[in-house]
């Protein structure tokens, strides 16, 4: 890594530092950095069971076995990980209609934003997991309430979830052939630009300021052309979505680096929305769709755990390194979730995997700014540090700041 690979995700500032109205001159300050900039995410699905209860209203509580399992978890993954995607797939969200889940779904919301975690919605729009009760009206209906639900749930968690997918994989959308879906027969006859246009202004509206991003896996040029065409079109993406499922063997660093250039040529952050990266035996290569593996069990292994631990850890630095690079989001939290794959941080069990260990060394070690260092008789300092949220500590004070790109002189207040 060259000295100055990492100098965009820093800044230098004066921290000009007062207590009681006094400047502190020639004092010894503590600096810690809290929380990154950075968006290092991972699934937070597990909140809404822990805080929002069972879906039949029962709370969780009641099996405390339970929920010290999912504390346990939960702890453990944002004691290194600073953002979460919460999940808003609309055939479990809302399986009958009018009856959304959003006071479950809000309880997990407020739960990671009093640890400071930020969150994203995931997918305001799919073909997937639609919801069945759609495909008893027409198409325009069909739109009219997708719009709906998508006013509906940017503004009811506005202030709480300020980020979304606003619709996933636009690529194959329209020629999905699985099964017969609402959502697909609307893309069909309304083309995918026409598509995106109508949902993105229905998430803009409800919320000015929301991040909203357009997310698929599907990156072949047929991603390009359909980003070029939305953006030709002035439809407002924020940021572009980027699926990394690797369950069939690692990209490597050159793919990485290609699909890097790609798609930061549009000018928009860049976010690695879906990462997984398998730590037991990889898909068969010629599986196309992922989801067309099922098996009984898919084990991890001492071997493919240290194979992940390598892989993840390049593939965070590259993406760290890159200016466009604003998020990244491992999608398991733990093996055994999505297709049974072992592609978490942690075991099944809970158990530490390799590859938490080693990112917590680079996230909260060596990507993580720490500090000693004396006043000067202005009672001012300066600091380099990673953007994010920091604390000073002095004769037993403390008090917070953030770093951000903006920064010039901070004042500080002890009190």
């Amino acid at each position: 890594m060259s000295a100055d690979s990492l100098s965009h995700r820093k800044t230098r500032a004066r921290l000009l530092f007062k207590e009681g109205g006094k400047i502190p001159a020639k004092r010894q300050v503590k600096i810690s950095q809290k929380r990154h900039e950075f968006l290092f995410g991972i699934g937070g699905f597990e909140a809404v069971e822990l805080r929002g209860g069972n879906p039949d209203g029962s709370p969780v509580s009641a099996d405390l076995e339970r929920k010290a399992f999912l504390e346990e978890r939960l702890g453990r993954l944002f004691s290194v990980m600073n953002y979460a995607t919460l999940p808003f797939y609309l055939g479990r969200y809302e399986p009958v209609e009018g009856r959304p889940d959003q006071a479950r779904t809000k309880a997990a919301a407020d739960y990671f934003l009093e640890k400071g975690i930020r969150l994203k919605g995931h997918p305001l729009v799919w073909h997937t997991v639609c919801a069945d009760w759609l495909m008893a009206y027409s198409n325009e209906a069909i739109l009219e309430k997708l719009l709906r639900r998508i006013r509906r749930e940017t503004a009811f968690f506005r202030g709480s979830i300020d980020m979304w997918d606003v619709i996933n994989e636009v690529v194959i959308m329209p020629v999905f052939d699985k099964y017969d879906n609402a959502v697909t027969r609307v893309c069909r006859e309304l083309g995918r630009v026409s598509m995106i246009r109508e949902v993105f202004a229905a998430a803009r509206a409800a919320n000015p300021g929301a991040v909203l991003l357009l997310n698929d896996f599907d990156l072949s040029s047929r991603y390009d052309i359909l980003i070029d065409g939305c953006l030709q079109s002035g439809i407002p993406i924020d940021a572009i979505g980027i699926q990394s499922h690797q369950h069939q063997g690692y990209w490597g660093a050159e793919k990485l680096n290609e699909i890097l250039e790609r798609y930061s040529q549009f000018g928009l952050p860049l976010h690695f929305t879906e990462n997984t990266i398998i730590s037991g035996s990889l898909m068969p290569p010629h599986i196309v769709d992922l989801n067309d593996w099922q098996v009984d069990s898919w084990p991890s292994t001492p071997e493919g755990e240290e194979r992940q631990a390598r892989e993840v850890i390049e593939m965070y630095t590259i993406l760290f390194e890159h200016p466009s690079v604003e998020a990244i989001t491992t999608w398991g939290s733990a093996d055994g979730g999505w297709l049974k794959a072992p592609s978490g941080l942690l075991r099944e069990d809970n158990g530490v995997k390799p590859v938490f260990t080693e990112l917590e060394k680079k996230i909260n070690g060596e990507w993580m700014t720490k500090a000693t260092a004396l006043t000067d008789s202005a009672g001012e300092l300066s600091l380099e540090g990673f953007l994010g949220t920091y604390e000073a500590e002095c004769d037993g004070k403390k008090a917070a700041f953030a770093l951000s790109k903006d920064s010039a002189v901070i004042e500080i207040e002890f009190i």
